[in-house]
């Protein structure tokens, strides 16, 4: 990483090495632009990183990573910088196991239809017309998703190109402001239980919310991601952040580690950043951080005068998640598969897939042995919390909400995946503080706003700077959610940056 001293000033802060972060500082560095980032971990990727403990590495959150098809951002990143990253997809990407049935959830659509379309019961005609618009809704949102062009703020050029698209927006039109819950129904597949499991389990991944409330469009992108350039970086989504952070390097920009942002305050130039191990003056700031985090940074009367940035804070609180993990060290045959494979587990199918009920499990696969000795593998689970219910409790109280979620996150991965719960050989519990500490994120929350139905998911959909030069990317402003999404976010955010500069 970088040296310890400023050997020039700046243009740019980029404050948090998440891929937000990582995204904006890797864009400005390809303009030209000279570009410090700080980060307070010793590593990158944030939400999506990869740490190190007991000489086992855990991917920070269970999940998997899109945007690695031919012509997606992160592909043309691989290769138009040459690093030595690995993406593997296999089939099944992911395996859904309920009470009564498991699924199977690959790249083929149509092998997903199948198989629902074979359970007793299934509504074939409701289901095949359901994922025939959902398919058409989604080639919509993915294509403006894979084109950072096609997203805001808009030039003469975009705005023709959308003009262009105006036929194929029309669709959407019906599906804004309304539940996934309702549009399922609408085309005849609404009654149909493994699809309501499917989709409200999906669902809480992606929007954070159940299918009954989340909006449709959102949603039904969404409901693509397994067909879209996702996967498994081998070695851990980590060696796609410390692969950013060498071309940010190399490309002229500095990367300071372990360095904490301790203040940010208005200067002649534009702003003053005081870490902990220097101050430089910039023109311009882009924080990949929560609004919380960046409100302790600024002075009080500066934050107080920032409406959009109370705005979003509050957002946060009222609607933000927590995540209860459970990271374990597996016995190397312990998984069913050899490969990297996910598991999404859902204990009682008419309670809410939260807190324990519902999980998710990132399991390593054989071929990555550097993530654990004795050939171990390496495992992480995560569930949801609500972190208004804990976030005032006593410290005691915490504690034990946490344990008894803990608790039934174990009792449904021995529910749903004995083979797995067996093989365990070691393990870290861990809570939102614990990812707190893990990610830098306050209070443990993770995952952005929920998508419920409404306009206020459209409030903000243009990047405004919360003052003269000062930004937020990450997944609390628009598009959110996705390791993809907060990418393009800051993609878009460099390039005003640079414009204005």
């Amino acid at each position: 990483m970088a040296s310890s001293s400023v050997t020039r000033q700046p243009d740019v802060a980029v404050i948090g090495a998440g891929f937000g972060g990582l995204a904006t500082a890797l864009t400005l560095a390809e303009q030209g632009v000279k570009v410090a980032l700080f980060e307070r971990l010793n590593y990158p990727g944030g939400c999506a990183s990869t740490f190190t403990r007991r000489k086992h590495r855990f991917e920070s959150g269970a999940t998997l990573f899109s945007g690695f098809d031919q012509g997606q951002l992160f592909q043309r990143w691989i290769e138009r910088h040459g690093m030595e990253v690995e993406f593997q997809t296999h089939d099944p990407i992911v395996q859904l196991r309920a009470p009564d049935f498991n699924i199977d959830i690959g790249q083929d659509r149509h092998a997903l239809i199948r198989q629902f379309s074979d359970m007793p019961g299934a509504p074939v005609r409701g289901l095949v017309k359901f994922f025939h618009n959902q398919k058409a809704i989604a080639d919509i949102l993915w294509e403006v998703m894979n084109d950072e062009r096609l997203l805001p703020p808009f030039g003469a050029k975009e705005l023709l190109a959308h003009a262009m698209r105006t036929p194929k927006y029309t669709k959407l039109l019906p599906l804004v402001c309304k539940p996934l819950s309702k549009a399922v129904k609408s085309w005849g597949a609404g009654d149909f239980e493994p699809l309501r499991i499917y989709l409200d389990a999906l669902c809480q991944i992606t929007v954070q919310v159940p299918s009954h409330e989340a909006e449709a469009p959102f949603a039904m992108g969404a409901m693509d991601y397994y067909f879209r350039g996702t996967g498994h970086i081998r070695g851990g989504i980590g060696n796609l952040a410390t692969a950013m952070v060498r071309a940010i390097e190399n490309l002229g920009g500095e990367v300071y580690m372990t360095d904490e942002v301790k203040a940010i305050e208005p200067c002649a130039r534009g702003w003053k950043i005081t870490s902990r191990r220097r101050e430089v003056e910039v023109a311009a700031v882009a924080a990949n951080l929560l609004p919380q985090a960046l409100d302790e940074m600024l002075p009080d009367d500066v934050a107080a005068g920032m409406t959009r940035l109370q705005k979003l804070s509050r957002r946060v609180e009222d609607g933000g998640w927590g995540a209860v993990m459970w990271y374990a060290a597996l016995e190397p045959n312990a998984p069913s598969k050899d490969w990297a494979h996910h598991l999404e587990l859902v204990g009682d199918a008419n309670k809410p897939f939260i807190e324990g009920n519902h999980v998710f499990c990132s399991i390593s696969g054989l071929d990555e042995p550097e993530r654990a000795p004795d050939g171990r593998r390496t495992m992480t689970m995560s569930t949801h919390l609500e972190i208004g219910k804990i976030r005032d409790l006593p410290s005691s109280e915490q504690a034990r909400v946490v344990s008894e979620i803990q608790g039934r996150m174990k009792h449904t991965l021995r529910a749903r995946a004995p083979e797995i719960a067996e093989g365990i050989v070691m393990e870290m519990p861990a809570s939102p503080r614990t990812f707190e500490r893990f990610t830098s994120r306050p209070h443990g929350y993770v995952g952005g706003v929920p998508r419920t139905p409404g306009l206020h998911n459209y409030d903000g959909i243009l990047p405004t700077p919360l003052a003269r030069n000062l930004y937020m990317v990450g997944d609390s402003v628009f598009p959110g959610q996705s390791t993809l999404a907060v990418s393009l976010g800051g993609v878009k955010v460099a390039g005003i940056i640079a414009k204005n500069l």
